[in-house]
C-alpha cells in the first residue's frame, strides 16, 4: 500500500471557496474526482485558500486526482464568478507517507487539525468542509442515498454529468457526505482508540501552532465572512461595490475596520482583498 499527503500553496491574494455553495461544490466533486482516478481519500480538509488530502493510491494517480480537482474547481469559479485567473499555477506538494512510522497517522492528524490551526473552530469534529467529524462518531450522520435522487438532481448536485459510485450519500445540509466514501474503519484501525487518535491531534504541528499565541484561544472569523462584511463595509462608507473601486485612503481605513472588527491579520487582509501583501503592509503603515 502506498500513500500520500497532496497539499496546494495557500493562495495569498484570493481565496477558492468564497462562501458555503463554493465549498457544497467542491465537496460533491470530490468523491467523483477520486473514482474515476482509482483515488482512495483517508482525510481531507478545504480550506479557504487551500487544501489537503491524504491518499492510498500511486503517484500518477495523486497527480492526476490533484489536478483534475483543481481543473473542476477552476471551472466552476469561473463560470459563477466569471473570474480569469485559474488553479493551473497553483503549485501542489505530494509527499509519500511510511506506513510504519506513524507518518500516515501524523499526516491525518496534522490535516484534521488545520480548521483549528485557523481559529475556526476549537476541535476538528466543528469544520464541515472535510474529514473532521468522520472518525470514531457515536452515531452515523444522516443521509440520503444518491440514488434515490433523480438524474437531473444529482447533476445540478455534482455540477457533473460523470457517473457516480454506489453507496455515497447526501447529507441534510446538502452535499454528500464524506462517511459514505472515506475510508472510516481504515483510519481508526490505525488509531485503534479515540484517545489515541486524540493524542495524535494534540501533539500535531497545527495544533502547536495554534497554541503559541494566546488569541488563538478564541475562534477568529472565517475568510468567507469577513469577505460579505467587506463588501458591506465599501458600500455603507463610500458607496463603493468593492476595495478596487477605493483610492488608498480608503483602502487603508477598510483595512484598519478589518483588523478592529474582526481582529484580521494581513494574511487574511490580503486574501480576502485580493492586494497583495506588501500593499496592506504600506497602506496599513501609511495613513
Amino acid at each position: 500500500m502506498t500513500f500520500y499527503l497532496v497539499t496546494t500553496d495557500h493562495l495569498e491574494t484570493r481565496i477558492w471557496f468564497r462562501n458555503q455553495e463554493d465549498f457544497k461544490a467542491a465537496m460533491n466533486a470530490i468523491p467523483l474526482i477520486a473514482y474515476a482516478n482509482g483515488v482512495v481519500i483517508l482525510a481531507f480538509i478545504l480550506m479557504s485558500n487551500h487544501v489537503h488530502f491524504v491518499l492510498q493510491c500511486t503517484y500518477e494517480q495523486a497527480v492526476a486526482f490533484i489536478n483534475e480537482f483543481k481543473r473542476h474547481c477552476s471551472f466552476y469559479l469561473s463560470r459563477k464568478y466569471h473570474l480569469k485567473e485559474t488553479l493551473k499555477s497553483n503549485k501542489v506538494d505530494i509527499q509519500e507517507l511510511d506506513f510504519y512510522e506513524e507518518s500516515l497517522e501524523r499526516a491525518i492528524a496534522y490535516v484534521q487539525m488545520n480548521s483549528v490551526a485557523a481559529n475556526i473552530c476549537l476541535q476538528p469534529n466543528g469544520y464541515p468542509w472535510g474529514t473532521g467529524d468522520c472518525f470514531f462518531r457515536v452515531s452515523p450522520p444522516k443521509g440520503t442515498p444518491l440514488e434515490c435522487l433523480s438524474e437531473r438532481a444529482r447533476i445540478r448536485l455534482m455540477h457533473s454529468k460523470m457517473t457516480p459510485p454506489r453507496g455515497l450519500a447526501v447529507g441534510e445540509e446538502g452535499y454528500i457526505l464524506p462517511d459514505s466514501y472515506v475510508q472510516k474503519k481504515f483510519v481508526e484501525s490505525l488509531y485503534r482508540t479515540p484517545k489515541r487518535m486524540s493524542v495524535f491531534l494534540s501533539r500535531s504541528s497545527k495544533a502547536k501552532a495554534a497554541l503559541k499565541s494566546q488569541e488563538s484561544l478564541t475562534p477568529s472569523f472565517k475568510d468567507q465572512d469577513v469577505l460579505s462584511m467587506v463588501g458591506d463595509m465599501c458600500r455603507n462608507l463610500f458607496k463603493k461595490s468593492s476595495i478596487a473601486e477605493l483610492n488608498p485612503l480608503q483602502q487603508s481605513e477598510i483595512l484598519r475596520q478589518m483588523r478592529y472588527r474582526f481582529s484580521s491579520n494581513i494574511n487574511q487582509m490580503s486574501r480576502v482583498t485580493g492586494l497583495p501583501y506588501e500593499t496592506v503592509v504600506k497602506l496599513l503603515d501609511s495613513f
